[in-house]
C-alpha cells in the first residue's frame, strides 16, 4: 500500500471514467491505489504503477484522499457505508465524483459528518477522453478549506476546476441542470434525424445546418440568463405564440410519418400553458418561470 497518505490518492470504481481518473493521477506522478467491486479492471493501471487493493477497506486506508466514481449513490453507499470501510475513512477525505441528485449529496455529507469523515461533492462535466488534458471540466462543492487542501492532487485531473460554494448540493445541482440541457438537446437531435430521414434528408445532409442551429444558442443562453434573473421576458422578436405554432408543425409532420412526437407534445403543452396564463406576447423563456411556480 502507499506509504504517504498525504500525497496519495485512492480511486474507488474502475468503470471508463474511474480508469481515466486513476490514469491521470498516475501520469502526474501521484501514488495511486485502486479498487473495483469486480476484479480485472485494474490490470492496465497496475502495469502503469497503481497499487491494487484487495478490499475497499484496505484501499481507503492507503490514502488520505479517496475519490469515488461509480454509477450512482446507491453504488457508492454500498461501498462506503459498510462498517469496516466507514471506520477506515474516519479522519480522511472523500471526494465523490459520482453523479446523482443534490439531495443524495446532502445525505452523504450528513453521513460523513456523523462518522468523522471529511467530504466534498463534485461532478465531471466532460467525457473520459478529456481527463488529464486541458479540456477537462470538474466542479466541486463543500468546505472551501478542504477543497483548497486537496486541489493540488485533484489538479492532476487536468483542465478547469471550479469550487461552487460551501453548500454541498451545489455541484450536483449544476450537474443536473447542465445534463438537462445536454440530454434534452440530444433527444431533440435524435428526433430531428428521424423526421429528416422520413422526409428523405440524410443525417449527413442535415448535420451542417444542425451545427448552425447549435451555434446560435450561446448568445440566447446569455440573454436568457439576464431575462430569468430580472424576471422580464421580452418577446418582440419571437413571441411564445409564434413558438407554439412552429411546435405544432413539428408534431404534425412527425405523426404523419408515424414518429412519436411525445417530447415535442410535452414542450408544446407547457408552452401553451404559459400562453393560457396570459404570457403569449412574452419570449419563450417565460416558460421557465411558469414551470417554477408553486
Amino acid at each position: 500500500m502507499n506509504t504517504n497518505p498525504d500525497k496519495s490518492v485512492t480511486v474507488l470504481g474502475l468503470g471508463p471514467m474511474g480508469r481515466a481518473l486513476a490514469g491521470a493521477f498516475l501520469d502526474a506522478g501521484v501514488p495511486t491505489t485502486v479498487w473495483n467491486r469486480t476484479t480485472g479492471k485494474d490490470r492496465e493501471l497496475v502495469e502503469r504503477g497503481a497499487t491494487s487493493a484487495p478490499t475497499a477497506e484496505e484501499a481507503v486506508a492507503a490514502s488520505g484522499l479517496t475519490v469515488v466514481c461509480v454509477v450512482n449513490y446507491d453504488a457508492s453507499d454500498a461501498i462506503l457505508r459498510g462498517d469496516a470501510v466507514t471506520a477506515a475513512l474516519e479522519g480522511r477525505t472523500v471526494v465523490s465524483l459520482t453523479a446523482d441528485t443534490p439531495d443524495r449529496a446532502r445525505d452523504t455529507a450528513r453521513w460523513a459528518a456523523d462518522h468523522g469523515i471529511r467530504y466534498l461533492d463534485g461532478a465531471i462535466m466532460t467525457p473520459t477522453t478529456t481527463i488529464g488534458t486541458a479540456d477537462a471540466v470538474l466542479i466541486y462543492s463543500g468546505p472551501a478549506g478542504l477543497y483548497q487542501e486537496h486541489q493540488p492532487v485533484l489538479g492532476a485531473l487536468g483542465g478547469t476546476h471550479t469550487h461552487l460554494g460551501e453548500e454541498i448540493g451545489r455541484a450536483a445541482a449544476y450537474d443536473i441542470a447542465l445534463l438537462d440541457i445536454f440530454w434534452t438537446a440530444m433527444a431533440g437531435y435524435a428526433h430531428a434525424l428521424a423526421v429528416a430521414r422520413a422526409e428523405g434528408v440524410t443525417a449527413r445532409e442535415l448535420a451542417p445546418f444542425a451545427t448552425g442551429i447549435a451555434a446560435i444558442l450561446p448568445p440566447i443562453f446569455e440573454e436568457g440568463a439576464v431575462e430569468m434573473d430580472t424576471g422580464t421576458f421580452p418577446g418582440d422578436g419571437n413571441p411564445i405564440t409564434s413558438a407554439v405554432s412552429s411546435m405544432a408543425h413539428i408534431v404534425h409532420t412527425s405523426e404523419a410519418h408515424g414518429i412519436d412526437a411525445g417530447v415535442m407534445r410535452a414542450v408544446e403543452g407547457m408552452t401553451r400553458r404559459a400562453v393560457g396564463l396570459g404570457h403569449g406576447t412574452d419570449g419563450f423563456l417565460r416558460v421557465a418561470e411558469v414551470l417554477g411556480r408553486r
